[in-house]
């Protein structure tokens, strides 16, 4: 909010009044700082809800939906928190949070969170937030990182020198991935939703489609309703207990092997560990064979010495 210059109730940034109201097709924004993507809360027919944004990409990451799938027109924001209400102003739902005096979303973590002022603190504190678990959040961790159950990042390495604390820009690059393959993470998930999605289709096949689409950076795939999401991004991952039926893949480089780090902070490691084998092997092998044969040809080129001729043994006459 300290970036914002300017804002109106007809054009709002990342702050919603008391008293205002926003219609549908509206939206609030919030930009991170030094960052090409951004947040926004917006107000759709069927729901409202938090989204990512990041060039053509957009993924919702948090959703509110009326009862019996109702038709949303307009929010207003009140005393009693946010109230949601159809095309014959009827309210048709509500989050509810008293003496609530504005909304905003947090321009780090995209976090939707309800405030009201705290007398004894002397300042406004979010007294709701649409995203209490820090894991939930598209961004508790860099891209290709994992939230873990502690709440700690741990992360994917992709690349030889992959790093999650490198450049944030570099993972974010639209660079295309089109000679790789797929790895499966056990026990994660991500919390991005409205990927493109193929249904009626084989996890097998949803790891060609991944791998085919130069865009795909990862995927995820529910067995029961037999439907694959693919990503454009690696974000949101979060740990999870394992759970039937439910696969998430990430896309790495070919001949890399994935090794599960046992700590007390559950890595997953990416390392081109059996191609830098192999090729240590090879350079050794072919040194020692280098040197055997330059050796073998230095003896052959120099002179043997010609062989020198026996003494002949004299019999003594005999006498």
């Amino acid at each position: 909010m300290n970036m914002i210059k300017w804002q109106s109730f007809n054009f709002p940034t990342d702050v919603m009044l008391s008293g205002q109201r926003l219609d549908v097709a509206t939206q609030l924004t919030s930009f991170p700082k030094d960052s090409t993507m951004f947040y926004s809360f917006e107000v759709l027919r069927d729901k409202i809800a938090l989204f990512l944004n990041l060039d053509k990409l957009k993924y919702s990451y948090w959703e509110y939906k009326p009862i019996e799938n109702k038709t949303v027109n307009f929010l207003r924001l009140g005393p009693n928190g946010l109230d949601i209400f159809d095309d014959n102003s009827h309210r048709i739902g509500r989050i509810e949070q008293p003496l609530t005096r504005f909304l905003a979303i947090g321009n780090i973590t995209g976090n939707l969170g309800l405030y009201s002022y705290k007398p004894d603190k002397g300042k406004f504190e979010a007294t709701f937030q649409a995203l209490s678990n820090t894991c939930d959040l598209p961004v508790a961790c860099k891209p290709y990182g994992i939230c873990t159950s502690s709440k700690s990042c741990s992360c994917i390495k992709v690349m030889s020198k992959g790093d999650c604390n490198n450049n944030e820009e570099e993972w974010l690059s639209m660079k295309r991935l089109c000679d790789h393959e797929m790895v499966e993470l056990e026990g994660v998930t991500t919390v991005l939703r409205n990927g493109t999605e193929a249904r009626n289709v084989s996890k097998e096949r949803c790891e060609e489609l991944c791998k085919k689409d130069c865009e795909c950076r990862g995927a995820s795939y529910s067995v029961p309703d037999e439907s694959c999401v693919m990503y454009g991004v690696v974000m949101g991952v979060k740990e999870i207990e394992r759970v039937s039926g439910l696969s998430y893949m990430v896309k790495i480089p070919k001949g890399v092997r994935l090794s599960d780090e046992k700590s007390n902070v559950r890595k997953w490691v990416v390392g081109l560990v059996g191609g830098i084998d192999a090729l240590v092997i090879l350079l050794l092998l072919s040194g020692f064979g280098f040197y055997y044969i330059r050796k073998r040809r230095k003896r052959s080129s120099q002179p043997q010495p010609q062989p020198q001729p026996q003494p002949q043994l004299q019999e003594e006459p005999n006498t």
